[in-house]
């Protein structure tokens, strides 16, 4: 037996530790990786979770609903061809049915009540709703895609450029910065509608509509600034890292560098600032249709209808309250999960 502060080696502590030992003192830890990780932290999010449960069903009712609803978004159902117009179809109010349905009901026939009633010209509300939704948050979605291409191809550029590219790109989104928002958009969104109706004349995007065209090059202008300072910010902060020094040793250009080192490390705050801007996306296409500049008719949406509801205002109320919540609801939803997005991904956020 050694003694105490003896320089004599104990030969047992050389010994190979046994299984059960092992098992003791090493704690296994299943794999993992950053996207789990963040996935298991959104999921705990209640808030987030239960908006992200919102946003599912909202989308999969605007795209399934109108699959086998027995009512179209423009049917004006008291306009029979070969029959005199019948009004009792105008103005119904929720779950109310007109005369002529009510003989057929009385007669045996079973008829899809009109959750919503219906508008001014005897048309279902609900599946109007249910087409605004579905327009609003494609327009929203789409948009959003056109912000972030543009955005991270000039942050992306201007960050790993630096110098006098990121000093001309900077002040030209200093000058974007400056101007008034709603003032560009809506004058933006009036010449636009003006000039490019007879350009699209006769050809596929006529079908799309000159406004929803118009949006998105409103959009395409004046909103990428935002997602550009933010990849610009993240490029920064990532160029002189050593796996990108070592690309440019190895005599890797900059676009390369960019795709494959600098983007792929900014891919969670870009996820982020996308869930982000689609709210701003729908708020912006809702007010716009709400002006007359959104999308064509008769084709609904959220902000046309809520439009068309303030001359019933005080008879029909209902028209103008459930557009207002659908609206209220999708963009209250999609900022909640974008919040718990950046809280569950955001690295500063989580050490």
């Amino acid at each position: 037996m050694s003694k105490i502060l003896s320089a004599q080696i104990n030969l047992d502590d050389l010994l190979p530790a046994t299984d059960e030992e092992k098992a003791y003192i090493v704690q296994m830890r299943p794999s993992t990786t950053f996207f789990r990780d963040g996935i298991k932290r959104l999921i705990k999010n209640k808030v987030a979770f239960v908006s992200f449960i919102i946003i599912v069903l909202v989308t999969l009712s605007a795209i399934f609903v109108p699959m086998f609803w027995p009512y179209s978004y423009d049917a004006m159902l008291g306009n029979v061809p070969g029959q005199p117009m019948d009004a009792s179809y105008n103005n119904l109010a929720p779950f109310e049915y007109s005369k002529t349905e009510t003989s057929r009901i009385e007669a045996g026939e079973s008829i899809m009540p009109h959750i919503f009633g219906t508008d001014n010209q005897g048309r279902d509300y609900f599946i109007r709703v249910v087409y605004g939704t579905r327009i609003s948050l494609a327009v929203g979605f789409f948009a959003s895609i056109i912000v972030l291409i543009i955005g991270m191809t000039i942050g992306s550029i201007s960050g790993y450029m630096g110098g006098k590219v990121d000093l001309i790109i900077m002040r030209i989104v200093d000058i974007i910065y400056s101007l008034p928002d709603m003032l560009m958009v809506i004058l933006l969104a009036s010449v636009l509608n003006l000039t490019l109706g007879p350009v699209i004349e006769g050809t596929v995007l006529e079908d799309i509509g000159a406004n929803i065209i118009s949006l998105f090059i409103v959009f395409g202008v004046l909103y990428w600034v935002s997602m550009a300072r933010l990849i610009r910010g993240q490029i920064l902060s990532l160029r002189e890292q050593e796996y990108v020094l070592a690309a440019r040793a190895t005599g890797a250009k900059g676009g390369w560098i960019i795709r494959k080192h600098l983007l792929p490390n900014c891919m969670s705050v870009i996820f982020i600032s996308v869930a982000l801007q689609i709210p701003s996306a729908i708020f912006t296409e809702s007010y716009l249709s709400f002006l007359g500049l959104g999308v064509n008719a008769p084709m609904p949406s959220l902000g046309s209808l809520a439009s068309d509801a303030l001359n019933g205002l005080s008879s029909y109320p209902h028209r103008l309250v459930i557009p207002a919540i659908v609206i209220s609801l999708i963009v209250l939803s999609l900022n909640l999960f974008g919040d718990g997005l950046r809280d569950a991904f955001d690295p500063k956020l989580n050490v």
